[in-house]
């Protein structure tokens, strides 16, 4: 994942559309500043905020940049003397505007150019940048809270991040190649007595070695069933099935996102086969279902049938299949949604919440495991998004009444017992929508069973 040039024509472009949207009114865009890990100079490492990247492409700590029309001016610190001595050279503010295109001035100016009354932005994650935005604009901006103002420029970005670019495509098949390796090399590094922690590095090590990071928090765990494991210290068993959500983001900031799920001895069992199965039909299913018009809520159903006619097949599920999905039994394996936006974000545009993930008269669910779909849009051309369907045998779920009682004479507790070795499996691809169809851009990724096992089997 070398790092390349910033993409200055990709960026212009973003901007002039930007300003086409908005009709010429004024926007402001924070970089965001870096977090303090545990004292004010310990810092997380920085990664600007991805509307402020998407725009300008250069991470650059505690900027700010002004849009009005086809003007856009990027508000930066000025070089000390103490950056070159800590951080090395950094770019003049002449270099700044040839990488960027932007005109580039003293961030203590900002106030000035900020005088008329009608700038519109979109809060910053952080709350110190918040205080910030707040303070320039003279009005409070909070974390999370669109004020109305601010509405159209959030749905000019939404509109512009939903359809990416060539650049952007470009940028997400670099990190889809370097998870790729990370793939690989976490299938290598499993065996029994190994621990999950060791594996993880095995993974993250591709990431970082090609020059990028992880694009969230690694879930490398033997406790498939726990759905956002961030624990990595258990030990792998031979009995073991081991799920593995790793994703690089590439120098730029663009996301992957991929789970695989693989037993640690090398070979599934004739229960852990049989399931697996039945999340691969239904990942191939959701698949195939992808095409610009088609509604992504309706993509999760065709999963979620899917999975409850193999689980009926196998006698796990008793009844009708559209009737186990419709009465969100079949949720009781499949919990969440079958998958998100993705894009510089790993869960693009969340920061804006349902506003993004939701076309408009459209709202979630309130049945259990339908209400965790993050995204009800219809597809278009350009958009990128994940398939992800899984099977889970959660514990807190059948001990929850309400969710036990739904269980109640349609899952076979007998036939569950069977499938013992079975905590959790999913399979995760990231998918961009093209006039075709689907193009799955993590299909080098292994995934059949026959292909996992001849990985494992080379180690």
């Amino acid at each position: 994942m070398s790092s390349r040039p910033l993409d200055r024509s990709a960026h212009l472009a973003r901007r002039a559309r930007l300003a086409v949207l908005l009709g010429g009114r004024p926007a402001l865009f924070a970089a965001g500043a870096p977090s303090p890990r545990n004292y004010a100079a310990s810092t997380f490492p920085f990664r600007a905020a991805s509307h402020f990247l998407y725009l300008v492409g250069a991470p650059i700590p505690g900027a700010m940049l002004l849009v009005e029309g086809e003007r856009a001016t990027l508000f930066t610190a000025p070089n000390t003397a103490a950056d070159a001595l800590w951080h090395g050279a950094q770019p003049s503010f002449d270099e700044l505007a040839a990488q960027t295109g932007c005109a580039i001035r003293a961030l203590d100016t900002l106030p000035e150019a900020l005088k008329r009354a009608d700038v519109a932005t979109l809060p910053a994650i952080d709350l110190a940048t918040c205080a910030q935005q707040s303070t320039l604009l003279g009005r409070t901006v909070r974390p999370g809270a669109l004020a109305p103002m601010d509405e159209p420029l959030a749905d000019a970005m939404i509109a512009l991040r939903l359809a990416n670019d060539d650049s952007a495509v470009r940028s997400m098949r670099t990190a889809v190649a370097t998870t790729t390796r990370a793939h690989a090399a976490g299938m290598r590094a499993t065996r029994p007595g190994v621990r999950e922690s060791d594996v993880r590095a095995a993974m993250e090590r591709e990431i970082v070695a090609d020059g990028g990071a992880p694009a969230y928090g690694s879930i490398v765990t033997v406790h498939g069933e726990v759905l956002h494991n961030d624990v990595h210290h258990n030990v792998c068993s031979a009995g073991d099935l081991l799920l593995a959500d790793v994703g690089a983001e590439s120098a730029d900031g663009w996301a992957s996102d991929v789970t695989r799920t693989w037993p640690v001895s090398g070979i599934f069992s004739p229960t852990q086969r049989a399931i697996y199965e039945v999340v691969l039909a239904a990942n191939r299913a959701a698949i195939d279902a992808v095409a610009p018009g088609v509604r992504y809520r309706d993509v999760h159903l065709v999963a979620a049938r899917t999975i409850a006619a193999g689980l009926v097949e196998l006698g796990l599920l008793i009844g009708d299949v559209q009737s186990l999905v419709d009465d969100g039994v079949t949720a009781l394996f499949f919990p969440h949604g079958v998958g998100h936006l993705l894009g510089m974000d790993v869960h693009d545009l969340e920061d804006l919440g349902d506003r993004a993930g939701y076309a408009e008269g459209r709202t979630r669910s309130a049945q259990f495991g339908l209400s965790y779909l993050r995204l009800d849009r219809d597809l278009t051309l350009g958009m990128a998004i994940t398939i992800e369907p899984g099977f889970y045998v959660v514990p807190a779920i059948f001990a929850d009444p309400a969710l036990a009682q739904l269980a109640a004479g349609r899952v076979n507790r007998d036939v569950l017992a069977r499938y013992a070795d079975v905590r959790g499996i999913r399979i995760e691809d990231d998918v961009l929508v093209t006039e075709s169809g689907a193009e799955v851009l993590t299909h080098a990724i292994p995934k059949s069973v026959a292909d996992v096992e001849a990985v494992l089997g080379a180690r």
